[in-house]
């Protein structure tokens, strides 16, 4: 940067423009404060683009849970397509695996669930609000989304069913003619539904994050992208290094999901991060054969939903590298099940690939950094991020401006895990 270039200064620069960093800024500068989001890319274009695009009301159980203890076996054996793995990464990151199972306990399962219902329910309610405040209200679905088995899934959609009565999020039990009257144009396949009947979807989640960005914009807001250097403190504030400049801000915010944790280690944070990568690819919808809502095929560990760009048929979970070669074996093996049920034509498109930031417990960090002030963590929101971002950008925006967050936030404190 030359001298005679001024850095630009703010109240508070959000590093990451994902529906996380983008929350976190239009909830900023909803409480007066000044603001940038800074990224590389434009907003909604890595990981809060490839999702199912679902606004979950149910996603209150985390991914390690005895649930997961009981299928460790056939998970161990790397060809189911819920999870595939690298063992070279899981000898790399062995400890990160040893903490991700310890807490999958059932005197663990219920805080964490009960601190996820907390961060959802306000996500839920900033979604429904900001969506039409953006203009893209014709993109939410309020149709709620399925879950449905092939077999013999009765006694586990109830059991979920009633996990989720616990925390009052209704759900319905479908039969097999239920779903047919629910899905009229979907091939039968499917014995047992559980309809998650609050939740809403939207036809193209890399869109809302664009909208959500500009109404940031609208509001006085900047967006500003550009490659993130380095972060260092300069006296009572911070120093952004970027690629074309700098930025000069009492508050940063490190929202850089599955970025975040090499940011952080020049500053001595060592963050116990794992990427939860998965795929997606479209497919030309039938138009005599609408699906008319997001579908997860429960054996088969995908979902299958209606974009704007196409039938959007995701995979399951890979834990590798973060940056390793892409590995669409997951991804083909599901397709042919997806057209078993719904019927769409040739695929559109290029093959999607993205790492969603996943911490040994399941839940995000949410807090300011335990040894420098205004630094403050909004990441590892894993798989769910995209329902979750509102919430978590909403309780960044109400800690900074010395305002109680909308929800309990212990549970997601940094110093749980970075001293």
């Amino acid at each position: 940067m030359s001298e005679s270039t001024p850095a630009q200064l703010v109240d508070v620069a959000v590093l990451g423009a994902g529906m996380v960093g983008v929350s976190a800024g239009l909830a900023a500068r909803q409480r007066g404060l000044s603001v940038v989001v800074v990224d590389r890319r434009e907003p909604g274009s890595e990981t809060s683009y490839g999702n199912a695009g679902i606004i979950s009301s149910g996603s209150i159980l985390p991914l390690n849970t005895p649930a997961l203890l009981k299928n460790l076996p056939k998970y161990l054996t790397n060809t189911h397509p819920a999870l595939r793995w690298n063992l070279p990464w899981a000898i790399a990151n062995a400890g990160w695996v040893v903490r991700f199972l310890a807490t999958a306990t059932p005197a663990q399962t219920e805080p964490r669930a009960a601190a996820l219902h907390g961060l959802i329910g306000t996500s839920l309610t900033l979604h429904r609000d900001w969506i039409v405040q953006a203009g893209a209200g014709h993109r939410i679905r309020e149709t709620g989304w399925l879950k449905a088995w092939r077999g013999d899934g009765l006694a586990t959609a109830k059991a979920e069913q009633a996990a989720l009565a616990e925390f009052g999020v209704k759900s319905e039990v479908l039969d097999r003619q239920a779903i047919s009257a629910l899905e009229p144009n979907i091939i039968p396949a499917y014995s047992v539904g559980l309809l998650h009947s609050q939740t809403a979807s939207v036809d193209s989640p890399g869109a809302v994050v664009k909208a959500y960005a500009q109404l940031l914009a609208n509001g006085g807001g900047t967006i500003r992208q550009s490659e993130i250097r380095r972060i260092e403190p300069v006296g009572d504030g911070w120093r952004v290094q970027l690629a074309d400049g700098e930025i000069s801000a009492r508050h940063v915010v490190v929202a850089l999901g599955p970025w975040s944790a090499e940011l952080l280690r020049p500053l001595g944070y060592r963050v116990p991060l794992a990427f939860e990568r998965g795929y997606h690819q479209h497919f030309v919808p039938n138009p005599a054969r609408k699906l008319l809502r997001p579908i997860h095929d429960a054996e088969g560990s995908f979902l299958m939903t209606p974009m704007e760009q196409g039938i959007r048929v995701t995979s399951g979970v890979e834990l590798t590298a973060r940056d390793a070669p892409s590995n669409f074996a997951q991804l083909e093996a599901v397709v042919p099940m997806a057209r078993s049920v719904a019927e769409f034509g040739e695929a559109v498109g290029e093959r999607w690939r993205g790492a969603r930031p996943t911490l040994p417990d399941s839940l995000p960090m949410i807090g300011q950094a335990p040894r420098h002030r205004g630094l403050w963590l909004a990441f590892g929101n894993q798989h769910i991020g995209f329902t979750t971002g509102p919430g978590t950008g909403a309780a960044i925006a109400a800690m900074i401006a010395g305002a109680a967050p909308p929800f309990a936030v212990k549970a997601f404190s940094p110093d749980r895990y970075i001293a």
